[in-house]
């Protein structure tokens, strides 16, 4: 049997797995990259996540897509497609093969623009130019609406109709820009900047039709959508179908589904503005008649009362309120005199009860020796010793003597 050496490690399945996936995860060559391919076995199970392969003509790469990613599909791949596929590379450790983990799925072809078109929106929103905070309020009422589009294009044609219908009398003022190919950026910014300094317009519809990523790549070039982010005046994007969005959309003070939506938004609808302002002239002539009535009845009522049609009336009756109020206060102040009288009477009687002198007065008397001092028991005077005596008439003295021997 042979031996193993001492130096010798031995690993289980798993521990290889775990290895190789850890080595995957730490790789930044395999995170966030796109891989161009043709897709091969796509199916999407009870899961809700979609299993297919990617291949060429060198090789195949196994890739995996969960539920919540395959919702987000704008497409339905099928086999056989040439697609861009964005994710990372990691391994599934039961079956010990490394796969694709899909997050985006992009049809080839628009790949490069759309990878431009993800990192620019991400430069741009990290910079806060799509900021809710930033957006400017579209006016109620404008008085001049810019159009930049194209002369030649449907865009012009409806949104002229529809602000014709909506407000007849409307300031229209067209700027010429090419809306696709080389041109279309430098005339579009140069439009914006040109409204931006003179402000010849209350509001701005950026607009054209709808396309594919490359018709519409002018709307998200940087310049222009800076262009849109800096103009002073507001400015409501209509480019493209309402499924379509460029960054201008992001940078706009407002994005419109459509052109003819734009031009809806822009503008209220003109009969309704005179209707209303009908009503109001209504209220407002209405207004000063009532407060007029209001005042001609509070007027009569004034005109009516005793105090103007007889005005000795009222000095009669302050008058006889005066008395009234006189009477009341001899009743208050008689009243109060005899309760005190009786107060004042009570406590003499009161007093008179306390005075010694009217006790002495009902045959009590009051023995006190010759040096003042009130004799209060017979023990307190001497045989032959002199005591005064008063009543209530008067004072004479007396001399104790001694009655049965004592």
């Amino acid at each position: 049997m042979n031996q193993l050496p001492d130096s010798a490690r031995i690993l289980t399945v798993s521990n290889i797995n775990n290895y190789i996936k850890s080595l995957l995860a730490y790789d930044t060559n395999l995170a966030g990259i796109y891989v161009s391919g043709e897709i091969s076995n796509f199916k999407i199970y009870n899961s809700g996540h979609a299993y297919f392969s990617l291949k060429d003509k060198g090789g195949l790469l196994k890739c995996v897509m969960f539920a919540n990613k395959v919702s987000e599909l704008q497409f339905n791949p099928k086999d056989g497609m040439k697609v861009l596929v964005q994710g990372s590379i990691s391994v599934y450790e039961r079956d010990g093969v490394y796969q694709l983990y899909a997050q985006k799925i992009i049809p080839d072809g628009i790949g490069a623009l759309y990878m431009a078109y993800e990192a620019l929106k991400n430069k741009l929103q990290a910079e806060g130019l799509f900021d809710s905070s930033a957006k400017k309020k579209i006016p109620e009422l404008p008085g001049c609406i810019g159009v930049v589009t194209s002369e030649t294009g449907a865009v012009i044609r409806d949104i002229q109709n529809v602000i014709g219908r909506r407000f007849p009398t409307m300031n229209l003022k067209l700027f010429h820009v090419s809306v696709q190919g080389e041109n279309a950026t430098p005339e579009i910014t140069r439009a914006l900047k040109y409204i931006s300094n003179t402000r010849c317009c209350d509001v701005v519809i950026l607009g054209r039709g709808g396309g594919s990523i490359e018709d519409l790549w002018a709307f998200n070039e940087e310049a222009t959508v800076r262009a849109v982010a800096e103009c002073s005046v507001p400015i409501i994007s209509a480019v493209g179908h309402e499924t379509d969005f460029t960054l201008t959309d992001f940078a706009a003070d407002l994005r419109a589904p459509t052109p003819s939506a734009a031009a809806e938004l822009a503008v209220p609808v003109l009969s309704q503005l005179q209707k209303q302002l009908t009503e109001f002239r209504s209220k407002i002539s209405v207004l000063p008649l009532t407060n007029c009535r209001i005042k001609q009845m509070e007027l009569d009522k004034i005109k009516k009362s005793r105090c103007i049609s007889e005005p000795l009336f009222r000095i009669e009756l302050e008058k006889n309120n005066l008395n009234m109020d006189e009477v009341k206060l001899n009743e208050i102040v008689s009243e109060t005199a005899i309760d005190k009288a009786r107060y004042i009477k009570m406590l003499r009687e009161h007093l008179e009860a306390l005075n010694p002198k009217a006790v002495l007065k009902r045959g009590y008397s009051i023995v006190y020796k010759e040096n003042g001092r009130v004799v209060s028991k017979a023990s307190d005077v001497n045989t032959g010793e002199k005591i005064n005596i008063q009543t209530g008439d008067g004072v004479f003295t007396a001399e104790k003597i001694m009655i049965n021997g004592r």
